[in-house]
Order: structure tokens, then sequence, then C-alpha cells
């Protein structure tokens, strides 16, 4: 039971390695199961090797792990958290790539309005304020500041989150942050930044639907 969630969890999070979004130690990847539970990678395990077996099940009722013999990952009552407030999200994705999650400990926003695509598929980036991390105080600012229709948010001095229908949708937003990221301080560098204009970003709202 729950083969197909394990398999699609550990695969995401394998590649989040490999592109060097996250590190052995660093993040996390939920789904929702067909049942309604919550399929996520577990704790204490090397991130680029994960397998289906190293992937929980919880219970989003009550956070019950139907998989014991896992420890869960710290940041599981987050997710559960999130799901349980927008009924439109099931698939969560939190990492820690490096010039994202630079902006976390920046004043500097990451700007999504450089290219039509950052933008539709991210709207703005959210920003979480702080809370030490894997506690009920983070779940519950990351739960109320992930409000739709925030995509993704940028979680003060610790990493990035986004949400999405699908896990590969929630991976693709963290690309996409990632180099929206890297498009922000490359435009500061060489500056004469060419934004898409108000129009335009209004014009992209209404092409997705926003």
């Amino acid at each position: 039971m729950y083969e197909k969630e394990r398999e699609e969890v550990a695969y995401f999070m394998r590649r989040l390695y490999r592109q060097g979004l996250t590190t052995t130690s660093g993040g996390n990847v939920s789904c929702l199961t067909s049942d309604g539970n919550m399929a996520i990678s577990a704790s204490q395990l090397d991130k680029g090797e994960l397998q289906p077996e190293g992937v929980g099940i919880v219970s989003l009722y009550d956070g019950h792990s139907l998989t014991p013999e896992l420890k869960l990952s710290i940041e599981t009552g987050l997710h559960l958290a999130i799901y349980r407030a927008r009924s439109d999200v099931k698939a969560i994705v939190h990492a820690h790539p490096i010039t994202a999650t630079a902006f976390c400990a920046s004043t500097l926003p990451i700007n999504t309005h450089l290219t039509a695509e950052a933008y539709a598929l991210l709207g703005d980036p959210v920003w979480i304020p702080y809370a030490l991390m894997g506690t009920p105080e983070l779940a519950e600012k990351v739960a109320q500041c992930m409000a739709p229709p925030a995509l993704c948010g940028l979680m003060e001095n610790h990493g990035v989150i986004t949400v999405a229908p699908t896990l590969l949708s929630a991976f693709d937003k963290l690309e996409l942050l990632e180099g929206a990221a890297r498009q922000t301080i490359l435009l500061k560098q060489i500056g004469f930044p060419h934004e898409l204009t108000a129009e335009h970003l209004a014009e992209l709202d209404r092409f997705v639907g926003r």
C-alpha cells in the first residue's frame, strides 16, 4: 500500500539532491495519498539515495505515524498544517537551494517579475518570519503565510517552500524560484533590469486564472 506515493516522494527527493537544490540531510518532500493521508520523506536518511521504504506515511487527521519504524521529518507538523489549511495543495517541497536560501537571510526580495514563466508559475514569493525549525510555532507561521494564493515562500534564516497540486509542479516551482534568485543577483550586478510591466503582470494573472 502507498507504493506509488512513496516512490514519487523518494524520486523527487533524489532529484532535488542531484540538482544541488538540497543537502544530504536537508529538506523534506511530501504529497497526499489516494486515501487522504500524507507521504513524507523520513529523517536521518541520505536524501541523495532515498528509497520508497524511507518515506513515512502519516495520518492527515491526527498526525499518527503509520510507519513507526521510521523517524519522521521534524517538519511533519509544518506539512500537515499546510494540507489542513489548503484543500488545493496536494504536494509540498521544502529545501535549501543555495541562492534562494541566501535571500532568506537578506532584506532583498527575489524578483519574479523578470520573466513571464517565473511570475506565471510562482507569483510573488511570500516572506515567512523566523521560528525554530520543527516547532509548532513554525508550522503555524508557515500555514498562515502560505494562505492562498501563495505558491512559494521564503522562510527567514531557514529555507524555501513551494506548494502545488502535484509533486512535479511543486518541484518545478522550486527550480524556478532558485532560477529567479540567480537572475535577481545577476541583474543587480549588471544593472539595467527590464521588468515585466504592470499590464504584463495583469495579463499573466488572467492567463493562469489567478
